[in-house]
């Protein structure tokens, strides 16, 4: 098998090249903007072939942690980045990113390595950290990436040998670091060496032999958007992709994946840290969370008596599946006056956006103590102006709505209120998912069963970029992997 698949991996490397010098004599590619290097869809389905066997690996060693947390993780080519791999934050997802020119220069154990490491900042919080850490200005990109690597290498074994390990920054930068410190401690450390060093080469004359024409070569091929060197200041400029999400939130799509990924007993280092990660408590904004199930809803197909099953076909009992089936979305306002029209306007509106990528239609529902109109929407101008009421709420008419419907079969109902209402629901739903939103008037809702997630009416809250990070805010809040010993 390791014979099969380095004869394999060399093989990528070299369409790799190939894809990369074909880019290169292109002269209509502007160099000094994002692009993409074109690859077959034979090289894209190969390369991550080779990835997965490197993740079966994963899951089956004492690590698999790292295996399950990468099965939920979306991925895809980068040919601009500056390392193996990277990751950001995207469409409430974690997504990998992979440059086949680096990437396929390591070993198998290497590759492990390089997901491995990924992984780690992904549950240290690193990738929004890292992000208020820089907006302070005390602090530089280097010195940040330095120290994020300093923290997470030393839970590792084999890793490339251009990795920024707490021996090689001690020799390199003159320092004597301790093992197993926070991430602020090696932050400050790194980052006042690096003003020492600014501070004795300033007013010196640059010495170099090498020639214009040279130096104009090499500023050219710098400009190329592909990378196939390692540069440690610009290994995590890709975080700066990621979608705009404040740490709070930002920790808790992290325990999503974190509780999805455990599947026996962790090393010591990383039980600690999941456990740190865990005592972060709070749940997903309502928007985010609906955008993480939207997919599953897409993925469910109509079951239909018209056609037979395609793997059974003389089973007359079982039913076919319409793939093309447009999955039906409920969204109930309560107009007894517990939602401000502001309120339901910004709501609707963020539904639209989440599933407008989908193939889902919207109808809206009104009521208060029974149904007072519904009608489809696709479009923010189809909402129409709700109809004025002052009478109390009953939440069991939309239910019986949408299971008496004979015409459609939803598959999702969003339900917007302050919360109150019966203790009991007459009818439960009948194969449809329910997001209950609670409106900033109401704070829980008064079902005893409300057979779905409960949610409160709120927007991913965005930092103030003007504001000063306390560092004691994030040196002592248990996500540094601090003081921890490798169990290995």
């Amino acid at each position: 098998m390791e014979t099969y698949f380095n004869k394999k991996k060399e093989e990528l490397y070299a369409q790799a090249v190939e894809f990369v010098e074909r880019a290169s004599y292109d002269e209509s590619i502007d160099w000094d903007k994002d692009i993409e290097i074109e690859v077959s869809d034979e090289f894209r389905r190969e390369f991550f072939s080779l990835v997965d066997k490197v993740n079966f690996n994963l899951m089956e060693d004492k690590d698999n942690f790292y295996g399950y947390f990468l099965f939920q993780m979306n991925r895809d080519l980068k040919f601009d980045m500056s390392s193996p791999s990277g990751v950001n934050f995207k469409g409430a997802k974690y997504v990998i990113y992979f440059n086949p020119l680096l990437f396929l220069k390591l070993d198998i154990k290497q590759m492990e390595t390089t997901i491995k490491h990924e992984i780690l900042h992904v549950i240290s919080l690193h990738l929004v950290r890292a992000k208020e850490l820089k907006d302070t200005g005390k602090y530089s990109t280097l010195a940040i990436n330095l120290a994020m690597d300093v923290v997470v290498n030393q839970y590792l074994n084999y890793l490339p040998p251009y990795s920024a390990t707490l021996e090689w920054v001690n020799v390199n930068y003159n320092l004597k670091l301790e093992p197993y410190q926070t991430f602020e401690y090696y932050l400050k450390k790194i980052q006042i060496e690096l003003d020492l060093q600014e501070e004795n080469e300033d007013g010196e004359e640059h010495d170099t032999n090498i020639s214009d024409e040279e130096d104009l070569q090499n500023n050219e091929q710098e400009n190329m958007n592909f990378k196939d060197e390692y540069n440690q200041e610009m290994t995590h400029a890709l975080w700066e992709e990621s979608d705009d999400i404040d740490e709070k939130t930002m920790s808790e799509f992290t325990q999503k994946f974190v509780s999805l990924a455990q599947k026996g007993k962790n090393p010591d280092y990383l039980e600690g840290l999941i456990s740190s990660l865990k005592s972060k408590n709070g749940e997903l904004p309502w928007n985010l969370y609906l955008k993480k199930i939207m997919g599953t809803i897409e993925a469910n197909k109509k079951k239909t008596i018209t056609r037979r099953s395609r793997r059974q076909p003389n089973r007359l009992d079982l039913r076919g599946e319409l793939r093309n089936h447009k999955a039906e979305i409920a969204v109930a306002i309560d107009i007894s006056g517990s939602i401000s029209d502001e309120e339901f306007k910004q709501a609707i509106k963020e539904v639209l956006s989440i599933v407008k990528n989908h193939n889902h239609e919207i109808t809206i529902i009104e009521c208060d103590r029974e149904i007072k109109r519904a009608y489809k929407v696709k479009k923010l101008k189809d909402v129409q102006d709700r109809i004025s009421t002052g009478g109390g709420t009953e939440f069991s008419p939309v239910f019986e709505y949408l299971n008496n419907n004979k015409l459609k079969k939803y598959n999702m109902l969003i339900y917007f209120t302050d919360g109150k209402g019966e203790t009991e629901l007459k009818v439960k739903p009948k194969g449809y998912k329910v997001l209950w939103v609670i409106s900033g008037k109401g704070d829980k809702i008064s079902l005893k069963n409300p057979y779905g997630a409960v949610k409160k009416l709120s927007k991913v809250e965005e930092k103030n970029k003007g504001n000063m990070l306390d560092l004691k805010d994030v040196m002592y809040d248990g996500y540094s992997m601090n003081n921890q010993q490798p169990i290995l």
